[in-house]
């Protein structure tokens, strides 16, 4: 097997298995096995991360859910916000309400490009979530911010803003749980505890499914 070049730091960090080392030199099955064991190690991080959510928030996601439940039984809708690989995850969370039938008002405040720009270039993009809560949202809705540092100040501003008109707000962090965790204006705080990105935006997509089946189970049950 001819071994690439030196890649970049980042790439010798996270893939060192596909960088020969002076002292030992790697084959394929050298490779494979390394791809092997990190693997596994990786998954093994995501089980235990998504264990710890549980034993740490199972009767916090309860209560969010039967809050949510009650929202969406009033004619709520749910506002759902974030940046980057947390604005996928809003627009997973809706699409999984949608998939569910459930006839239940739901958006990603991520989806309207024209909205977003428009306000990102006119006010700021602190504000791309504040104008949209303001334009769409009302008591008895739902805001639920992704951030996966817990920091992210379009979503604190954004969630800020709904707790103001009334909305039940939701916060899902990561690492330590950052200023969302500190934040009064936040109703339930959810954090994937962890270090590792990848490993924080698996454990986000936890809590986010666990939320989506427990508010179909409380809604169907009525």
């Amino acid at each position: 097997m001819t071994q690439p070049e030196a890649g970049s730091e980042f790439d010798q960090l996270f893939y060192p298995g596909l960088f020969a080392s002076p002292k030992a030199p790697a084959n394929l099955d050298d490779v494979l096995h390394q791809v092997t064991v990190s693997t596994q190690k990786k998954c093994q991080e995501t089980i235990a991360l998504r264990r710890q959510i549980y034993q740490s928030a199972h009767a916090q996601l309860v209560a969010a859910a039967k809050a949510m439940a009650a929202c969406f039984a009033q004619g709520g809708m749910l506002l759902a916000m974030g940046n980057g690989g947390s604005s996928t995850d809003c627009q997973d969370l809706v699409a999984d309400f949608m998939d569910l039938n459930l006839s239940v008002p739901v958006l990603a405040l991520t989806h309207d490009v024209a909205a977003v720009t428009a306000i990102a270039n006119d006010v700021g993009f602190d504000n791309v979530f504040v104008r949209q809560v303001i334009a769409l949202g009302k008591a008895g809705d739902i805001a639920i911010g992704f951030s996966t540092s817990g920091n992210s100040e379009n979503v604190i501003l954004g969630l800020n803003q709904a707790k103001r008109q009334g909305l039940l707000t939701i916060g899902i962090s990561g690492y330590d749980g950052g200023k969302l965790a500190k934040n009064a204006d936040i109703d339930y705080c959810f954090i994937a505890h962890n270090e590792h990105t990848p490993r924080i935006q698996e454990g986000q997509a936890t809590i986010a499914h666990v939320l989506v089946r427990l508010v179909e189970a409380l809604l169907t049950s009525r």
